[in-house]
């Protein structure tokens, strides 16, 4: 018991100090994602050591204090994602509804035909904007009823899992379909004119993962979110970034992110709202964001009914209050968060 309990402290930490190697390469950076997990694995680990291990009280001592400090590092990174700790972005304390936006973000699974019930979950959430993701022709076809009360849209079918449709009930203007980084990886790019007159600005991505079947490393996805950085950076709009953007919150390449964009996450404060993956309870991370510039204030954020694919749709409603930007901490770059982005965006994919 004593060997079995030195090798499973030995993985947690090996596994919790993998992504602290800054490599692209898939190995690396799939340890980002779960770390809600290896946490659970250490409080487990530290309980077993605590009534089993029967070895030296030195060997005891360190192999404790070694789990203990493990569990502080990972706590430390996780509690920022729940209720115990400050909201990065201020709730709306009043109603405005013309000046309010509500988005549905849903990574539809494009092998999955349930159709009638995404759309039953769109209808139920009664959004604004619509984004469905891995969207073939007949994800294209089955939601074309979604035009009778969004007529605003753009869709993008493909057959490469990166298909992407945009429905809005919004006026769209100037919307732009762009590839940023692959020839077969799009980005919607689009003014919204919200009810008020008011206009913003929303990307809408869903870069490659950095996973075996997909693609071996990281680069492309870093390098399309930290393009879009500087978009958001120079935009003289209010923005939103949504998508699925195949990286956990609390990830450093999302903190790199959100350091050059300037943009706030409302997940922060609030919770985790895991959308992935969907049928493995254990093995759920929050991979579907709708980050947003300091303009907005949060009104709710609510997590949908799975409809057979591998993502929840996730629903986020937030609200344009120009003043908020004077209120709320956008954290800053400094000067090796800004190298690492510059030599992340010039590398060859």
């Amino acid at each position: 018991m004593n060997a079995f309990l030195i090798i499973f402290t030995a993985l947690i930490i090996l596994f919790t100090i993998i992504p602290l190697i800054r490599n692209d390469y898939w190995t690396f950076r799939v340890f980002d994602y779960p770390r809600l997990q290896k946490l659970t694995l250490s409080l487990i680990c530290m309980i077993l050591i605590i009534f089993y291990y029967d070895g030296p009280v030195i060997e005891y001592a360190i192999i404790l204090s070694i789990i203990s400090l493990n569990i502080i590092y990972l706590l430390y990174h996780i509690l920022p994602f729940t209720p115990l700790s400050k909201k990065q972005m201020l709730t709306a304390k009043r109603t405005d509804k013309a000046n309010t936006i509500n988005i549905v973000i849903a990574n539809v699974y494009q092998e999955n035909r349930n159709a009638r019930g995404c759309l039953t979950e769109i209808k139920n959430a009664d959004p604004d904007i619509v984004l469905l993701i891995e969207t073939d022709n007949f994800w294209a076809n089955a939601t074309l009823q979604l035009k009778e009360t969004h007529p605003y849209n753009r869709l993008i079918p493909l057959e490469n899992t990166y298909g992407m449709i945009l429905y809005s009930k919004l006026e769209l203007k100037n919307t732009e379909v762009k590839y940023m980084v692959e020839d077969d990886i799009p980005s919607i790019h689009t003014k919204v004119i919200l009810q008020s007159g008011e206009e913003i600005q929303l990307y809408a991505l869903h870069p490659t993962p950095p996973v075996p079947n997909e693609n071996v490393q990281s680069t492309e996805r870093d390098k399309e979110l930290l393009l879009t950085a500087d978009l958001c950076k120079k935009s003289k709009l209010p923005v939103i970034v949504m998508g699925d953007l195949n990286d956990v919150a609390w990830s450093y390449t999302t903190k790199l992110f959100l350091k050059m964009s300037g943009m706030l996450d409302p997940r922060i404060g609030r919770g985790f709202f895991n959308t992935f993956h969907a049928h493995y309870p254990f093995m759920r991370f929050p991979l579907d964001h709708a980050f947003a510039s300091p303009h907005f204030k949060f009104v709710y954020m609510k997590r949908l009914n799975n409809c057979g694919s591998d993502h929840f749709p996730i629903n986020v409603s937030l609200q344009l209050n120009k003043e908020a930007q004077f209120k709320q901490h956008v954290e800053k770059p400094d000067s090796d968060d800004i190298a690492e982005a510059n030599e992340k965006k010039q590398k060859t994919t």
